[in-house]
This record gives C-alpha cells, sequence and structure tokens, in this order.
C-alpha cells in the first residue's frame, strides 16, 4: 500500500477540518446545493467527457495504482537479473523453470524464454503488454486530472448562481445568507476536490506510469540478456543504467554480489541435478554382471 497518498490525503483533511471547526461550528460549512452544484457538475462533465464503460474501469485502476499498488524497486531487479545470468551461464536456460519470481511481468518473459521462443517475437509480445498496461494507467490519469479541471468550474458556477439568487432578493434580508453561503461554499468545495483529491492523484498515477514504464523496459531488456546467455557482470552493468549513479555497485559490491549468486544458484544446481539423475519409470534396473563359475 502507497503510504504516501494515504497520510497525505488523512494531513490534508485534517488540516481543513481543523481550521473550519475552530472558532465556528462545523456544520455551517455543510451546504446542499452547493455541493449538488460541484458534485453533479463534475460527474455529469466527466461521464460527457469519457464513456461509462472507461470511466468506471478507470476510476479504479486509478485509485488501486494511487492507494494500494506496491511500488516494484528497480535495484532489486537488477539483483535477480544478476542471479538468473548467472544460474543460465551454469545449468542452461531450463534452471530457471526453478526459479522463484513474483514479478508476473518478468514471470512471463522468462517463462517464454523458457519454453524457446524466439527473440522477436518475446520482445513483441513484451511490449505490447508494456504499451497496453501504461496507456491503461494514462487514462486513469486523464480521468482524475479531467475531475480536477471540472472541479473548480463548477464551483465558479455555484458562486455566480448564489450571486444572482442573492442581488434578486436584496429586498429580504432574511435569504440573502443562504444565497451567500452557496456562492462561497460551492467555490470551496470546488477547489478541494481539485487541489487535495483529483489534481494530486493524476500526478501520482503519471509519476507511476514513467516509473512502471522504466522498470518493464528494465524487465524486457534482462529477459533478451538472459537468451543471449549474457555474462552475469556484463547484463548487471547494462541494466544499471536504468538507476541513479549514487544507487550502483562498485566493483566491491559487484564482486560480493557475484559470490553471493553462486551460493543461491546452488539449490537450483542440486535441482537441476537431481532431476536429470532421477532414473524413468520405464527404464528397467541394470544387473550386475555375474562370474562365471568353474
Amino acid at each position: 500500500m502507497d503510504i504516501a497518498t494515504l497520510v497525505g490525503l488523512l494531513a490534508g483533511v485534517g488540516v481543513i477540518a481543523l481550521a473550519v471547526s475552530e472558532g465556528s461550528d462545523f456544520l455551517v460549512f455543510l451546504n446542499l446545493p452547493g455541493a449538488l452544484i460541484v458534485f453533479g457538475g463534475v460527474f455529469a462533465s466527466t461521464l460527457i467527457k469519457f464513456p461509462i464503460s472507461t470511466l468506471g474501469s478507470a476510476l479504479w485502476d486509478g485509485i488501486k495504482v494511487a492507494f494500494i499498488a506496491r511500488r516494484v524497486d528497480p535495484q532489486q531487479l537488477i539483483r535477480m537479473a544478476g542471479e538468473m545470468a548467472t544460474i543460465v551461464r551454469k545449468n542452461g536456460i531450463l534452471a530457471l523453470d526453478a526459479y522463484p519470481i513474483k514479478n508476473t511481468f518478468l514471470q512471463k518473459g522468462v517463462s517464454m524464454c523458457v519454453d524457446g521462443a524466439a527473440p522477436d517475437h518475446i520482445h513483441q509480445v513484451l511490449t505490447r503488454d508494456m504499451t497496453q498496461s501504461i496507456q491503461r494507467e494514462e487514462v486513469s490519469e486523464r480521468v482524475f486530472r479531467a475531475i480536477g479541471e471540472a472541479g473548480p468550474a463548477f464551483g465558479l458556477i455555484g458562486t455566480l448562481i448564489g450571486l444572482v439568487q442573492m442581488l434578486i432578493q436584496m429586498n429580504d434580508p432574511t435569504k440573502i445568507g443562504p444565497a451567500m453561503a452557496i456562492a462561497l461554499l460551492t467555490t470551496l468545495y470546488g477547489a478541494v476536490i481539485a487541489n487535495l483529491v483529483a489534481i494530486p492523484i493524476a500526478d501520482k498515477l503519471e509519476t507511476k506510469a514513467l516509473q512502471d514504464r522504466t522498470n518493464r523496459e528494465l524487465i524486457i531488456d534482462t529477459v533478451l540478456g538472459l537468451q543471449r546467455g549474457e555474462n552475469p557482470r556484463v547484463l548487471v552493468e547494462l541494466l544499471e543504467a536504468y538507476i541513479k549513479d549514487d544507487r550502483r555497485q562498485t566493483e566491491d559490491d559487484r564482486r560480493d554480489e557475484s559470490v553471493d549468486r553462486r551460493k543461491r544458484a546452488v539449490p537450483v544446481e542440486v535441482a537441476t541435478a537431481t532431476r536429470r539423475a532421477a532414473p524413468t519409470a520405464a527404464s528397467p534396473p541394470v544387473a550386475a554382471p555375474r562370474t562365471p563359475v568353474k
């Protein structure tokens, strides 16, 4: 879960609630006509911009990415790439079938390598998968950005409506207050929706889409390097172009990492050797030669 999104949202709501409750009644800031103008207008405007089938999935995908989806560490992906490259150099590409992989995109690429798919086919499938995933995240980002643009606009519309009602009823002082409340509170509702919820989530989706694209490109290069049988150190140096300079490994770190990779590769080697040495059910036992009796 993305703690930063949740903490930021709760902090923003808390600050606004504290400011509202300080020196006044909280119920004063609740206005049903103003809320209907802003929330209803934003919903109608968003519904006009996007198909209803796209809108539902985009909202859910956006909320899931902003609040639930975990960030994939590219440094961890590079470390896994070095370990898998060591296994491939020692035992072949088929040995990766026993290597535990949690990332579904990386698992898909490795499975195609194990199945013997051509490099062009693997690159085409993974690139298309990456493009479609990024496009879905971009649609979610556009939906939330549209909500952020419509919120202040309908807040201004509510302000104009309230001012017109106030000017029409100037001869009745008892009706000036409710009309003025609509005029001011709709602006408040629109600003809160845009600047606390919609636009920050849209920016978060844009940032995560960029990170997701970078990680998926790293994984594609990893899979193609594994299929070529790339040297583990060469593959790691190639993939380190995707991370910052201060997070890259030094020569000593690479030497220690190489030793660690060799240790981790032992269980895979043992499992592969066991499968190769295990007798099949159809092969009969070989009898020992008898010594002739004189």
